[in-house]
């Protein structure tokens, strides 16, 4: 609580300050907050900061608040601390880090204070020492040197800028607009799909190219996240969502106007690029503004978004194409698309804590003239080396030495490519039997949708007895493995299905009902999967996403590329029960974790480090 609060009272009077300023030491056994006071005396050659603990007593009588301008260079700053004591009911011992924890950009393995960004104090500051008398922090003296008067910034009780604070109607308001986000995201990336034909019309292209300009957008997918995440950390999502998706945007427009296939291939992976933006930071917006106990229903519902939205592509660019015969207008109507998603998610506020600590840390030094008032991140600001190596090495060794995450990630790429696949696949199913066009054919994903808002039925249902389990003991990362195991045989069945009913004879809801399953199957798999990969590599959970999210975004980008000719060279029903195949040996993947995936994390690789088990 600083001096600048004390205009809502009225303006400090100069003798009451004195008083303090020359009260004796007080005993030590008072037990509220630390009255820290702070006087210019650099004209007298003393240091500038004075601490003093004040009695309870004297609360009442210095006047604490907004501070009036200062009249000359001894105004004082009267800010009120928290103390061992006063933390003892606002902060556990066992310090914990949330999953939007700053890893890339702080150190955090000397971080003494991780739950500084989800804590709520009653001054909103906390001095470094009373955080390590709190939790009996051993240090070393001459490693300590000139930390002592370091106060961490916090958010108070109740803050309204704390947004785990907002309005319950605001945070679902924010959870459904960043998932509309990543559905025009995946929308961009799938539109070209509904006029592949125009593509080789009008620049004279073989199928093959013409597939390039939807397989370059999502390996930009598994290239901007490497950028995104680490500036997001540092600057705060509101800055990197504004900059990226304007640049989303704007990039469409040479994409509509290309005169060669060379610059619309260019343009496309330069979209996915900035659009990726959207994929990686979208969860971590959930993240920011739910806290644990109701997380997972928020995440449960954005599930699907990374899935669904692929499926509108060809949904709504077949008949644009039918309609118009105008490749630039699915380029438009991408733009609009994401033009109206830069101007809703733009105006959402900042909700990522460490940044907005960050700001108001700097509010407080420049009111205060307190250079010792910062967060934990600033305080442990990783070098560029260290950024570097945890956002571009770290993914690849996981991804080297990690067979539980490797296998995981295995089954997760298997899903996506399926999902792109099917883009491929539908036309020369629906095409060669019944002759249908780009938009008949795009209605044909509609199941595909069904399915999965199926799994947002279910979805909630695991998350409740998720709940329910870890109110009766400590949870695993294999209890997360329910939902997959639920819905893993559902893609091979629908793989079985696509290939046994593409037949003429068979009327089109035969191999049209196999995206039911498909969908139902697919959600549930990625929902539990991805909640798998972040318990069973806590510590580590932001580097095991990037890693998950550069291998399948590579495996949804080549699947493509040899869809169509493996439909051609081995027949509509072999091509759908290799793949049903492949589906079915992957299933034993979830339920072989779920019984031995403890004891598997425990000898494979540094697994067991990374995990929840050894907290």
């Amino acid at each position: 609580m600083t001096a600048n609060d004390a205009s809502e009272e009225g303006p400090l009077d100069p003798s009451r300050t004195s008083t303090v300023a020359e009260t004796p030491n007080p005993p030590s056994n008072d037990t509220s907050e630390g009255l820290i006071l702070e006087k210019d005396f650099a004209s007298q050659g003393v240091p500038k900061t004075i601490s003093e603990k004040i009695p309870q007593q004297y609360d009442a009588e210095a006047t604490i608040g907004p501070a009036p301008t200062p009249l000359n260079s001894h105004s004082l700053a009267l800010y009120r601390t928290e103390t061992a004591q006063t933390l003892e009911t606002q902060l556990s011992r066992q310090a914990t880090a949330d999953i939007n924890f700053p890893f890339a950009t702080e150190i955090s393995d000397q971080a003494e204070f991780p739950d500084e960004y989800t804590a709520e104090t009653e001054t909103g500051l906390v001095p470094l020492q009373s955080i390590r008398s709190f939790r009996r922090v051993p240090t070393i003296p001459e490693l300590e040197k000139g930390t002592e008067d370091i106060e961490y910034v916090t958010f108070k009780i109740g803050d309204p800028e704390n947004p785990m604070n907002w309005t319950t109607g605001f945070k679902w308001y924010i959870t459904l607009m960043v998932s509309l986000l990543v559905i025009a995201v995946a929308f961009g990336s799938s539109c070209v799909t509904g006029g592949l034909g125009l593509i080789e019309e009008k620049y004279s292209v073989s199928l093959e190219v013409s597939i390039l300009t939807c397989s370059v957008m999502v390996v930009g997918f598994a290239v901007g996240p490497l950028a995104w995440s680490p500036l997001s950390e540092q600057f705060g999502r509101r800055p990197i969502y504004f900059i990226s998706l304007l640049l989303y945007t704007i990039f469409n427009i040479p994409c509509a106007l290309s005169p060669n296939i060379g610059g619309l291939i260019v343009c496309r992976f330069l979209c996915g690029v900035f659009a990726s933006s959207g994929l990686v930071l979208a969860g971590g917006s959930i993240a920011d503004i739910w806290p644990m106990a109701h997380r997972g229903n928020a995440i449960a519902y954005f599930a699907a978004a990374p899935y669904c939205g692929p499926v509108f592509g060809p949904l709504v660019c077949g008949w644009i194409n039918i309609g118009s015969r105008r490749l630039d207008l699915i380029f438009w109507v991408n733009m609009a698309f994401a033009g109206a998603m830069f101007i809703f998610v733009s105006a959402i506020p900042e909700t990522y804590a460490p940044v907005i600590l960050k700001h108001r840390a700097a509010k407080l030094r420049k009111e205060t003239g307190n250079h010792n008032i910062m967060t934990e991140q600033e305080r442990l600001k990783a070098p560029l080396s260290e950024i570097i190596r945890t956002v571009l090495v770290r993914p690849v060794t996981l991804i080297m030495t990690e067979p539980v995450l490797d296998l995981m990630n295995t089954y997760i790429i298997l899903i996506y490519s399926l999902l792109y696949a099917f883009f491929f696949a539908y036309p020369v199913i629906f095409q060669e039997l019944y002759g249908y066009n780009d938009g008949l054919i795009g209605l044909m994903f509609i199941p595909i949708l069904i399915g999965a808002m199926f799994a947002l039925v279910t979805t909630p249902i695991l998350e409740k007895m998720y709940t329910k389990t870890i109110s009766r003991r400590s949870p695993t990362p294999e209890d997360r493995l329910i939902g997959s195991m639920i819905g893993a045989p559902f893609v091979p069945i629908a793989l079985f299905i696509l290939g046994a009913t593409s037949f003429k004879q068979v009327i089109w809801v035969g191999p049209a009902s196999a995206g039911l399953a498909f969908g139902y199957g697919m959600v549930l798999i990625y929902f539990s999967v991805n909640n798998y990969i972040i318990d069973s590599y806590e510590k580590c959970a932001a580097s095991a996403l990037a890693a998950k999210v550069f291998t399948r975004s590579a495996g949804g980008a080549a699947f493509p590329l040899f869809t169509t000719q493996m439909y051609h060279r081995l027949g509509l029903q072999w091509a759908s029960w290799l793949l049903a195949f492949i589906s079915l040996a992957m299933v034993i993947i979830p339920f072989g974790f779920y019984r031995y995936g403890s004891h598997l994390r425990s000898i494979w690789g540094n697994s067991a480090k990374y995990s929840n088990d050894t907290k």
